[in-house]
């Protein structure tokens, strides 16, 4: 299943953002720490080393994602000329207050009365972009949902008389080469529905959370004899929580959706989709040759 989800004003965004850029001093942009390969938008990237401009990477939604595979995706991507890149949770004030420092590091010749820093917070849809800027602002100034896509303009803003941030809207890039990127982000949300078949999506999750995290899914779920793939987990779990439509059918797409809603509230506990190992064997292979499947029993059983 090979998902594509780049809806018109994300052109018109990327556009805009191409020419925000000459005015930016730093990108500051949002990953989601469970997909922290996965997230980082390669548009982004290639914008912002055409300007030659330093990344504060924020792995948001750490306290979500397995603390092991955070720790070395960090270690990944801190090796990366000028890149900074530190795991927070935007919901707790302290990792927030974190940020702006941060930034001032990286470009020491801005961020000052006379010479404003000048910031642009970018990242794909959904991982938390709106909610960040609100809480370095210290007020609503952006619409956070639950839904991807909910801010569609720029708006430019003062955090201190020294810094200024533009918010731009969440933007994917018009082909993800590898499926399992794509099914990933569809897991953790930050794709339309109407891009993806649920069941899908969470057959996906399901094998991969057997090979990885089976503890978690025994906790949840209970016993996993027998439940050799994702499907099987999606039917176990509409016969166990009795989710069934007229006839006595399974209710496959209830089940469905609870396992995702699971996973992405961290109801499961704390999971991360890839580890850089798992990343570099996708990348190893063609994009036309590569198998969805990502379960190599190799990830963390948290």
């Amino acid at each position: 299943m090979s998902i594509q989800w780049f809806p018109g004003h994300m052109n018109a965004a990327r556009k805009k953002a191409a020419e925000s850029m000459e005015k930016t001093d730093l990108v500051i942009e949002v990953l989601d720490a469970r997909v922290a390969h996965a997230s980082r938008n390669p548009m982004i990237n290639e914008l912002r080393l055409f300007r030659q401009r330093p990344a504060l990477l924020i792995l948001n939604k750490a306290d979500a994602a397995d603390p092991e595979c955070t720790r070395l995706w960090l270690q990944r991507y801190q090796t990366q000329p000028g890149v900074k890149a530190i795991a927070i949770s935007c919901k707790k004030p302290g990792d927030v207050a974190r940020i702006p420092d941060l930034c001032l590091t990286l470009a020491p010749h801005r961020g000052t009365v006379q010479k404003p820093l000048r910031m642009m917070i970018m990242g794909i849809p959904n991982v938390g972009k709106s909610t960040l800027m609100n809480a370095l602002l210290k007020r609503r100034v952006a619409n956070v949902g639950d839904e991807p896509a909910v801010t569609k303009t720029q708006q430019r803003l003062d955090i201190n008389e020294r810094m200024m941030l533009t918010d731009t809207p969440g933007m994917l890039w018009p082909k993800i080469a590898y499926p399992q990127d794509g099914l990933k982000l569809a897991a953790s949300h930050s794709v339309g529905r109407n891009a993806y078949i649920e069941e899908e999506v969470a057959a996906f999750l399901g094998d991969y959370l057997l090979g990885n995290y089976p503890a978690l899914l025994l906790a949840r779920y209970g016993k996993l004899d027998g439940i050799a793939d994702g499907v099987a987990l999606v039917e176990a779990i509409a016969k166990r929580r009795g989710f069934r439509l007229k006839g006595n059918v399974l209710d496959l797409e209830k089940a469905a959706l609870t396992l995702l809603t699971e996973y992405r509230s961290g109801t499961l506990g704390r999971i991360s989709l890839e580890t850089p190992e798992q990343v570099d064997a996708m990348l190893a292979v063609p994009p036309e040759a590569e198998p969805v499947d990502l379960d190599d029993g190799d990830g963390s059983d948290a």
